[in-house]
């Protein structure tokens, strides 16, 4: 049985208890035993993340100690999986490059706010994305700083209204990558539960979840 760990809190906007609780009913359901915390702590001890086979965050700005970093990224760099969305991976520790490193990108703006936008898949030989259709969603449409080197699975483009500057600009929305050993997935679709009542959402995000598990 694969065991995964979920370390959740942070910013309450981004409904860390709500996203828990998906997640865990989720990753039960395909077989996986799940432990959430309510704490960073346990990032800090290698040896013991070392026992699960996914880690996912759901912190948005949070505070992560030199000791958490490093604990986190050593047990990637070794095998263990790394996925989440929206702020509660792709924004969780401002201050910590490496953690942002790892992750492939980080959160800057959602101009304009709540929006609808399109997702439109880019990759659809990838299982993570295989068989779904493009699809719009209401919520806040991330700009993210991101690495050249992930392997982008779904685009979003910006039309510009609140910075017309920005106008046209393609940004991935759904993307995977290696840190070491560790397969990393990452999605910034995930504002408020209710996306995930999206079935495309749902099935991409699950998906990710699964393929980093080692």
């Amino acid at each position: 049985m694969k065991r995964a760990l979920i370390v959740y809190g942070g910013w309450p906007g981004h409904q860390p208890v709500e996203f828990k609780d998906w997640a865990v009913a989720r990753l039960s359901d395909k077989g996986f035993e799940v432990e959430a915390q309510n704490s960073l702590e346990p990032l800090a001890e290698q040896a013991s993340l070392e026992r699960f086979d996914l880690i996912v965050p759901i912190w948005t700005m949070g505070e992560l100690s030199h000791e958490q970093e490093t604990g986190l990224k050593e047990a990637v760099r070794g095998g263990v999986g790394l996925a989440g969305w929206h702020g509660g991976m792709g924004d969780s520790f401002r201050s910590r490059a490496t953690y942002q490193f790892m992750v492939g990108g980080q959160f800057v703006s959602h101009p304009g706010g709540i929006v609808t936008f399109e997702v439109r898949i880019t990759n659809p030989a990838d299982p993570i994305v295989a068989g779904l259709s493009n699809f719009s969603v209401t919520s806040e449409q991330y700009y993210m700083h991101v690495d050249p080197s992930n392997e982008v699975l779904a685009t979003t483009t910006f039309r510009g209204e609140a910075h017309p500057w920005i106008a046209g600009t393609v940004m991935p929305v759904v993307w995977k990558r290696r840190w070491g050993k560790g397969r990393v997935f990452y999605s910034s679709i995930g504002h408020n539960r209710q996306e995930f009542d999206i079935p495309e959402v749902s099935e991409l995000t699950l998906r990710g979840l699964v393929w980093a598990s080692r």
